[in-house]
Order: C-alpha cells, then sequence, then structure tokens
C-alpha cells in the first residue's frame, strides 16, 4: 500500500496493525497535513447492517472536538477498500514513555488529566470509548496527551460467532475483540472493567475503571490486574482487589491511591460518577503536587468525600448502611418511649429464627449455584472453602467461564451476611489433586464419572 493515493491520501508509510485493520500515515494533499489512514479489515464491514454502523459510529466520533482526543477528519470507500483518517499525532505511547523511563509522577497526573477531561467531553456526547490503554494514548513532543481510536473500539466484531477455548482467548481478548450486544467481551484483557470482563453492558464509569488501570500503570510501571493465563487475568480484574500503589512506590502520596482504588472498585456505583469528578480530583492533586501544599477542600466536599469512603469500606455498602442506621433509630425510639422490655422476649425468639435463617442464605445460595454448575458438561467439580469457592472444569468454551462468573456475581450480590464469595476457575486438574480435593470439607457438587474416580472406581463403574 506505501506509494499509493486513495482520494487525495497518498500513503507514505506503515505505521501499526491493530484489530480494526493496519494504520498509515499518509498526506493529504489537499490540506498539506498529515493523517493516520486506518484501513478497515473487509470481513468486519462484510454485511449491510456493519458497513452502517461503522458509518454512523465515525460520524458520532468526529464530531466530538476535544484536545485530548485524536479527530477523525474522513471516512470513505475506493475500489472496495473502506479507509477512517484520523489525525497523526507525532509523539509516543504512555507505553513507550514507561519502557523509557522517562515519565515522572507530575507527568503521569498531569496525562490522566487530559484523558480524563477528554473523556468527560465524550460522554456528555454519549460516546464511549470500551478501550483505554497505554498503547492507545499517545504524548506529542510538547508533553500533550491524545487519546486514539475513539469511539471506534466497539466497531470490531468477531467474524465467526463460534465459542472460543480457553487457549484461544488470550489471542481474542488483546487483539480488542468487541461486540456491541450483552455477553460479548470487549477491550483489550488487562485494562478491562469487571463488566467487560463479564460481558455486560458498559456505561461511562467502565471507561473510568480503565483510565484508573492506565494511571495505575504509569506511576507503579505495574500492572494491578495480572494471572498466569487470561482467564486467571478476568479473574483477578472481576474479584481481586489491587495492591495499594503506596505499597508499590513508598514515596506516593495517599491522596494518588484515593483517586486510583475509586477508579478501580468492583462495583460501578462506588466509582466517579463521571470523568468530570475524576478530572477535579486530579487537578487537585496535580496543584498539590507543583506547590507541595495540601488544598483544602469545601466542608461539603470533605463530609461528601468520607461518605463516599465510609460507603464502599462498609460491609454491603448502601444496603449494609441503611439497615445499620435503621436499627440505631429503632433502639433510640424504644428508649425515648420509655419502651416496656419484657415484651420483646417473644419478638426475640422470633427474630432469633429470622436471624438463622437469614444466616444460613449464604449456604442455601450455593447450593443452587452447585445445581445450576451441575447443569454445564464441562464443571467437574465445585468446592467452597473459606470463603473461596473453587470450580473445576474440563476443557470448556470462554462463554461457560463468563456464566461462572456472572453466576457467582449473583450470588454474593444477593448475600445478607458474610464476606463475598471469592471465585477460582481452574482447568486441566490433574486426576491425583482431583481425588484429593474430593476427600476434603466442602465439596458441593462433583460430576458423576468424577464422584466415582474420587471413591476410587473406575468412571462407568
Amino acid at each position: 500500500m506505501v506509494g499509493t493515493v486513495l482520494k487525495h491520501y497518498l500513503i507514505e508509510t506503515e505505521l501499526g496493525k491493530g484489530g480494526m485493520g493496519v494504520v498509515y500515515r499518509a498526506r493529504d494533499t489537499r490540506l498539506g497535513r498529515l493523517v493516520a489512514l486506518k484501513m478497515i479489515t473487509p470481513g468486519l464491514v462484510a454485511s449491510p447492517e456493519r458497513r452502517a454502523r461503522l458509518l454512523l459510529e465515525a460520524r458520532s466520533a468526529a464530531a466530538v472536538s476535544h484536545p485530548a482526543i485524536a479527530q477523525v477528519y474522513d471516512i470513505d470507500e475506493v475500489d472496495g477498500r473502506l479507509f477512517i483518517a484520523m489525525e497523526y499525532v507525532d509523539g509516543r505511547t504512555v507505553t513507550r514513555l514507561l519502557a523509557d523511563g522517562e515519565l515522572d509522577l507530575l507527568g503521569a497526573v498531569e496525562i490522566a488529566l487530559q484523558v480524563a477531561e477528554g473523556l468527560a467531553k465524550a460522554h456528555d456526547a454519549g460516546i464511549l470509548h470500551r478501550d483505554i490503554k497505554s498503547d492507545n494514548i499517545m504524548v506529542t513532543r510538547d508533553g500533550h496527551a491524545k487519546l486514539l481510536d475513539f469511539g471506534l473500539a466497539k466497531l470490531v466484531e468477531p467474524i465467526s460467532d463460534e465459542p472460543l477455548a480457553p487457549g484461544e482467548l488470550s489471542r481474542t481478548l488483546t487483539r480488542g475483540r468487541v461486540q456491541t450486544i450483552p455477553g460479548a467481551v470487549m477491550g483489550t484483557l488487562s485494562y478491562m472493567s469487571p463488566e467487560q470482563a463479564r460481558g455486560k453492558e458498559l456505561d461511562r464509569r467502565s471507561d473510568i475503571f480503565s483510565l484508573g488501570i492506565v494511571l495505575y500503570e504509569m506511576v507503579t510501571s505495574e500492572l494491578p490486574f495480572k494471572g498466569e493465563t487470561p482467564l486467571d487475568t478476568m479473574h483477578a480484574i472481576a474479584y481481586e482487589e489491587a495492591r495499594p500503589v503506596t505499597l508499590i512506590r513508598r514515596n506516593l502520596t495517599p491522596e494518588l491511591h484515593r483517586i486510583v482504588f475509586r477508579c478501580l472498585r468492583k462495583n460501578p456505583d462506588d466509582r466517579y460518577p463521571d470523568a468530570h469528578a475524576l478530572a477535579a480530583d486530579l487537578r487537585r492533586l496535580k496543584h498539590d503536587l507543583e506547590t507541595g501544599t495540601t488544598t483544602k477542600l469545601p466542608a461539603g466536599e470533605r463530609l461528601r468525600g468520607w461518605f463516599e469512603r465510609f460507603k464502599v469500606s462498609f460491609p454491603s455498602g448502601t444496603r449494609g448502611m441503611i439497615i445499620l442506621l435503621g436499627g440505631i433509630l429503632l433502639a433510640v425510639l424504644l428508649v425515648a418511649v420509655r419502651f416496656n422490655w419484657g415484651g420483646l422476649i417473644g419478638p426475640a425468639f422470633i427474630g432469633l429464627f429470622v436471624y438463622r435463617f437469614a444466616r444460613n442464605r449464604k449456604r442455601r445460595l450455593v447450593a443452587a449455584f452447585a445445581r445450576k454448575l451441575g447443569k454445564f458438561p464441562e464443571v467437574r467439580l465445585v468446592t467452597v472453602r473459606d470463603d473461596r469457592l473453587t470450580v473445576v472444569v474440563d476443557k470448556a468454551p470462554a462463554k461457560v467461564y463468563l456464566r461462572i462468573n456472572a453466576l457467582l456475581d449473583d450470588l454474593n450480590r444477593n448475600l445478607f451476611f458474610g464476606k463475598d464469595l471469592k471465585g477460582e476457575i481452574r482447568a486441566e486438574v490433574s486426576e491425583p489433586e482431583a481425588r484429593a480435593m474430593m476427600t476434603q470439607i466442602g465439596v458441593v457438587y462433583a460430576r458423576e464419572d468424577a464422584a466415582a474416580r474420587g471413591a476410587g472406581k473406575p468412571a462407568g463403574a
């Protein structure tokens, strides 16, 4: 393609390849400026519906103008080759800056602030990015951050609807496999939000989670969620908490930890409600770092911040706080009216019965969870020990992993008491280890052939 002229764009050199196709640097011969020309892979727009949707999304992205967003200039087709002309950004990605060791704390906060402000503008226009990552943030030579491929990540679709085997999941997820319907996995694996990892519908708070991962990476040079396999990484994103940035680098401020921690909350309701709020906190942090002072927030904001921190750290979140406050108000009311406490003996026994019934809800939910998993032929064994649930599977398509995570999420959401269960999905467990697991306390489901082998009988006996 180098040297080819498409419309009035002269292709000069190849810049790279991505989920949508090949990207070239080209020269707009009419306006005399450089552009990034993204050649769309033909299979992605094979149907009229996909082509129409691409045109719609490109027009929407082109309507958003902000210094932190790489502008979409044009979309057209020449000789059956569909392409998008975008702003050419002369600079280095955040990934490259980190590799070169040229990103300090203040620079990282400045980049995150600029991107957050760009996100706020796009979100206000109803456009999500869905694939925020270090490779998609370019920093120009004069220090301006540019978010690439805005609004276009959801255009990438799988060409086949066949389920993926676990071994294929890494290649698929890391090339930006995306669908716009619930149940699909969108985005780049290490930067996914929990709802992306579970294939759920997304809103602006998913982009905030992904930006939180980039900020974490910029200030620590590490990713917050890592695993030996892609599925381990997905599990970490969905259920495990990231190590505080202040434990990785001791010189980082507690305020930076608070911002990153809030971005990376598993429940979207516990994150920043929008990019405007995130940008406001980053702006204050930048001021504090530049001046060496601490900005004193207004009383209302301090109270609101205290409430948010208390809410996300309180057991059962908002629901638990409401129950606690209700109990305190009831106790105060009974004391105020000089209630006859002897009359509470009968209701107390009833309350104790109800409490025990509710307390055992976890056991019933786990049993229901095991029954649902028993319908999957790939599920071999389910155990629960010390609030850790382990599911052993044979070779299974990716949708089984997503479904198991979704069921565990529903289980935890319906708990009234106790800690949430942390899930672990294990594949390729050896026979000796599987037999050992069968003899331990906590087995809630075992497939018939697995139970037979665990009892020392040959399968099918």
